[in-house]
């Protein structure tokens, strides 16, 4: 069925409507990306700092020291922490994340799931998988340490209580302003640290024991903050890339709807003069 030229006009109208819309979101998660890298290149001095006092922690324990963190134990259940967006409009920033959370659980038997942002929660809860929390955590732009100090509190407890053997993180790196990769990494139990390079001997006031149970959890608390700002970057890269996309392609449909229209009033006009000379013809 052919368009009228209102009806043209309109899609027209509507279009351009859509793409100042999705310009503005684009320009709005540009600025988000840029503020979102500078606090990520911030903490990594923290971050780096922390893990080298941990590397400074076990060089200097005896060889038959233990401690649950480090300790590799039969995984008779596992828990997955989702970390996604809680709200749309993102690309394919939350799918992958649920892509590769559900090739991870084809293997595995027994498992518990946590989710960060209301698009892991509504996920996961509608396809009925277990799930910890009982209501989302969502995470403001402007991530603060505390938002995930509970969590963290949380799965180090649920670990060294032995009612999780193995935690895994599944989210969204950062890699450049046009790619973003999913990884799932062990967060507990923690990974051998490099400490080679620490030469340094220190006397533990207190004992180590005690200095272990203070720092390993501020640890496990430094990594997931770290993993949810890297998170949260490649959130508003997708969102901005995904919003450009947009805006590209609704001013490709405004040129192909205009030369639509040039033709339909052209079309109009020729039918006008047509007409016009017809009954001219006719008068004479």
């Amino acid at each position: 069925m052919a368009l009228s030229l209102i009806d043209v006009r309109g899609r027209i109208a509507s279009t351009k409507k859509t793409s100042q819309i999705t310009n503005a979101m684009y320009m709005v998660s540009s600025s988000k990306v840029k503020r979102s890298q500078q606090a990520y290149l911030n903490y990594q001095d923290f971050i780096n700092r922390i893990k080298s006092l941990v590397g400074i922690i076990l060089k200097n324990t005896k060889e038959d020291f233990s401690y649950p963190m480090f300790e590799r134990r039969e995984v008779k259940t596992t828990a997955y922490l989702l970390i996604s967006s809680d709200t749309g409009l993102a690309g394919p920033y939350n799918s992958n994340v649920f892509k590769r959370f559900e090739q991870l659980v084809q293997e595995e038997e027994n498992y518990l799931v946590w989710t960060i942002g209301r698009k892991a929660y509504s996920y996961i809860k509608g396809k009925k998988y277990p799930l910890i929390n009982t209501s989302p955590l969502l995470i403001r732009d402007d991530v603060m340490y505390v938002d995930i100090v509970p969590i963290a509190k949380q799965i180090v407890e649920a670990y060294l209580s032995g009612e999780i053997d193995r935690i895994v993180i599944v989210y969204n790196h950062f890699v450049n302003s046009l790619n973003i990769e999913v990884r799932d990494e062990v967060l507990l139990p923690i990974e051998p640290i490099n400490n080679s390079n620490i030469e340094t001997e220190y006397l533990f006031e207190g004992g180590i024991e005690n200095i272990v149970d203070e720092i390993m959890p501020m640890y496990i608390q430094a990594v997931v903050y770290g993993i949810i700002l890297d998170a949260k970057i490649s959130e508003h890269s997708s969102r901005m890339n995904a919003m450009k996309n947009a805006t590209d392609n609704a001013k490709e449909v405004i040129d192909k709807l205009q030369i639509l229209y040039n033709r339909a009033r052209q079309n109009a006009i020729t039918t006008e003069l047509i007409d016009i000379i017809a009954g001219a013809n006719a008068v004479e």
